[in-house]
């Protein structure tokens, strides 16, 4: 029996002429767990939204939306709110207390339940969780992991019929992304909970779930178990390259077949139809100068005295015409690095150089004239005006000049964009600068797949154009196509680096899905490209007639 019905919805924001979702109709059985995806601004968080009737968006609404056969508005307020749990991509946004224990207790206090069905609730719901060691800490000294992990504590201690997840893991590291992921998959199958989960990372969510909804400008595009979606997407290449790797590949090789889903889908693929002859491609090289144009030596910094030392004796060059991505768990130092590095925070010890000079040879605000521009990880920070366009003008840029299209986006409220919306707003903004070093705190945050490819296109371009680029992230698929060189932040400390190739063939959880697939197989393989190379070059040959 279905629990939520959607049947023709369709809506438009105010002052806007197009809908952004337009004529949605489908239903979720209970139990079932739903993975919805689709590109940035195609209308999914929009249609989450408006199933979680207190936060609905303003605006133009025509069709029916069914909660247990009723419409969610004509349940009472305490009812209503209880009923459906949401997830926001921010957990920061979504925690409103001080303490974690009163944050698990939030809800419920709200919602007048009786003290010992409080405490005997929150009991339950912490030691289900895990959550018993932080217990009594303060919300803001938690990772980004344990806030997202809070915010699903807090939201299931209300006990809701459907748990809503907009993105969240858009913020954690692969391996607390993975441990929220399972944690919702254990959620859908012990506890029978019916579960809409919207994700750009898809390499582990799509074999979690039960149907794969895909939305495409405002409409369904597919609905179906995700066998069966995706092989309907070869000829949607913008959808299928968020697809897992193993899909990805099984398509690039034309396929046949069920489409291998997992990692051990796909080896049993390639180990079934594809020899290993040729077990490595070629490696390139570049005559890049190696001169360097960011230096930290010795670097230690700690936010408050009392605190320990966030980075602790950290040492790191890159060079000019180079792509660095940094990668690390949430809380290992990487975004303290960068903000050190653009001159934002000041070390207690050690030293930081751009170009040659010490960051106190800078005066005034010279080091970002031309020099240094930073995309911080809060992209909000930068918006400061009620439209993009405002935005652009205020920082100098020309619309048409920018190596990627924001011309949708111009005469919207930065606010009212979705969040990779947002970041190609933002980075716009930052490269008016014209920066020869760029410093990026997660670029592809709320970005779908084709917008991730295509901001790593731009940001190849800034290279060819002299531009030396550092980026932090947690997406490691982006990294191990983008960088010339990859390395760890562990502790406060860069522990390893190394060509993309390298880097990810010696490591077991920061890794790609593809180096996953082929390890010991084939050697070096890390991107989709490197292992259909491999295939291909490994292809029995067809009998000639």
């Amino acid at each position: 029996m279905a629990l939520l019905e959607v049947q023709d919805l369709t809506f438009t924001y105010p002052g806007c002429d197009a809908p952004a979702i337009r004529d949605i109709s489908f239903t979720v059985e209970r139990g079932e767990l739903l993975v919805l995806c689709g590109a940035t601004g195609s209308g999914k968080t929009t249609l989450l939204r408006l199933l979680k009737h207190e936060l609905a968006p303003n605006g133009t609404r025509t069709g029916r939306i069914l909660l247990d056969g009723a419409p969610p508005e004509t349940r009472g307020e305490r009812a209503s709110a209880a009923a459906v749990g949401y997830v926001m991509q921010r957990p920061e946004q979504q925690i409103v207390t001080d303490k974690v224990w009163h944050e698990l207790a939030f809800g419920l206090e709200s919602l007048h339940v009786p003290q010992d069905a409080i405490a005997r609730r929150v009991a339950e719901m912490a030691s289900y969780f895990g959550i018993g060691a932080w217990y009594e800490r303060d919300t803001a000294t938690l990772s980004g992991g344990q806030k997202q992990l809070l915010s699903l504590a807090a939201v299931m201690v209300m006990q809701p019929q459907l748990l809503i997840l907009d993105e969240p893991t858009a913020q954690l590291d692969p391996i607390a992304a993975a441990s929220l992921l399972h944690t919702v998959h254990r959620l859908n199958r012990e506890l029978g909970l019916t579960v809409i989960l919207c994700e750009h990372r898809l390499e582990e969510a799509v074999p979690l779930c039960d149907r794969l909804m895909v939305m495409e400008a405002g409409r369904i595009r597919t609905l179906a178990p995700p066998a069966a979606a995706v092989p309907a997407l070869r000829d949607a290449p913008r959808i299928l390259c968020g697809m897992p790797a193993a899909a990805r590949l099984w398509t690039a090789v034309d396929g046949t077949g069920t489409a291998p889903l997992t990692v051990r889908e796909g080896r049993q693929f390639v180990e079934t139809h594809y020899g290993n002859t040729v077990r490595s491609l070629p490696e390139t090289s570049e005559d890049r100068p190696r001169r360097p144009v960011l230096s930290l030596r010795e670097a230690c910094f700690r936010y408050e005295r009392r605190l320990p030392d966030v980075l602790r004796g950290l040492d790191l060059d890159v060079c000019e015409n180079e792509i660095l991505c940094i990668l690390g768990e949430n809380g290992s130092g990487k975004s303290t690095l960068l903000r050190a590095a653009a001159g934002l925070l000041r070390l207690y010890s050690g030293s930081v150089t751009v170009f040659g000079k010490p960051l106190r040879r800078y005066p005034g605000r010279t080091l970002y004239q031309n020099c240094l521009a930073m995309l911080p990880q809060d992209v909000q920070t930068l918006f400061v005006h009620s439209t993009v366009r405002a935005e652009l003008e205020d920082a100098g840029a020309d619309p048409a000049a920018l190596p990627f299209d924001v011309t949708p986006l111009l005469d919207r409220h930065p606010y009212d964009l979705s969040g990779g919306e947002q970041q190609l707003a933002a980075l716009a903004k930052v490269l008016a600068a014209k920066p020869r070093l760029l410093l990026l705190d997660e670029p592809t945050k709320g970005l779908d797949a084709h917008a991730r490819e295509d901001i790593a296109a731009v940001l190849r371009r800034l290279r060819e154009d002299g531009v030396t680029i550092v980026a932090v992230t947690h997406d490691v698929e982006f990294a191990a196509v983008l960088a010339d060189r990859c390395a760890m932040c562990f502790g406060g400390r860069i522990v390893s680096a190394g060509t993309p190739r390298a880097f990810f063939s010696e490591n077991s959880f920061y890794t790609t899905a593809v180096s996953r697939m082929t390890r010991g197989y084939y050697d070096g393989a890390v991107t989709v490209d490197d292992a259909a190379a491999l295939l291909r070059a490994n292809a029995p040959e067809v009998p000639s007639c």
